[in-house]
């Protein structure tokens, strides 16, 4: 380990000594959602210090008019930290602030055409991640997991930050060694021109159909399918559950049958 991975993990355990979190709540919050239901025991302990150090490093505060509760701080971390539970809270660096709205906020920024034309936009949004600055979230949207359809507005704007690492939101987070540009490249044109043909098609699709805005939008919403539905995208696009394994370092469909009773896992 060298020096400056020591000097983290020096500081990590002195903020982890400093910092409480209340066990019935911690408790709840896991209960509340799927991907956290079917941890092992260690797995939560690793995510609960991640919470912990995320709670730390990035202020959570409300805008609106929004009171943000502990509860609320718990639950948006815990989500945000299951995407780096093998990956570490470096993979968030380089920005310190979550709002969260009431509801929906309206964004507004401007864009010029083709023609040099500057136009004004201002478009409602459930979620938002800025290159180098904050995530910004509406609270009735990112209070709605685990439903049957796979929608997780906190994994999707927390998996723009890991995507922005390298520069500009584009599908293409920094990859680990061993994994390999040309593969991942591959299977994801694939799968993102096949999902954009469907909708093209009009086929009515499991999967949000904002997945076929960009491919970086691409990536976000199957990231969100990943860990809420694993199974789900595993059928869909198994080329991609693969590699989105490789880059969280984590096998949720595994981890989902593991934890089933005996009788409900599938052959």
């Amino acid at each position: 380990m060298g020096w400056l991975a020591t000097l983290k993990a020096w500081r990590n355990a002195r903020v982890l000594r400093r910092i409480s979190l209340d066990e019935s709540l911690w408790r709840r919050t896991v209960a509340r959602h799927p991907h956290t239901r079917a941890m092992s025991e260690s797995e939560l302990r690793r995510l609960q210090d991640l919470v912990k150090l995320l709670l730390h490093d990035k202020a959570i505060h409300g805008a609106g008019g929004l009171d943000v509760t502990d509860e609320m701080r718990v639950s948006i971390a815990t989500q945000a930290c299951v995407l780096v539970l093998d990956l570490g809270l470096d993979y968030y660096r380089g920005w310190s602030e979550v709002i969260v709205y009431p509801d929906e906020f309206v964004a507004r920024y401007e864009y010029a055409d083709e023609n040099g034309v500057v136009h004004q936009v201002a478009e409602p949004m459930s979620g938002e991640a800025w290159h180098g600055g904050p995530v910004i979230l509406s609270w009735a949207d990112a209070s709605e997991t685990g439903g049957v359809t796979p929608y997780n507005v906190v994994m999707h704007e927390f998996a723009h930050k890991l995507d922005m690492l390298n520069g500009e939101a584009n599908g293409f987070p920094p990859l680990h060694a061993g994994m390999s540009r040309e593969e991942w490249s591959s299977v994801f044109s694939s799968a993102y021109d096949d999902f954009c043909a469907r909708i093209d098609a009009r086929e009515e699709l499991p999967i949000d159909d904002y997945a076929g805005e960009s491919p970086a939008e691409f990536f976000a919403v199957m990231s969100e399918v990943f860990f809420e539905h694993p199974q789900l995208l595993a059928d869909l696009y198994p080329a991609v559950y693969e590699q989105l394994a490789r880059f969280y370092r984590q096998d949720p469909r595994g981890r989902v049958a593991a934890a089933a009773p005996v009788g409900a896992r599938r052959a």
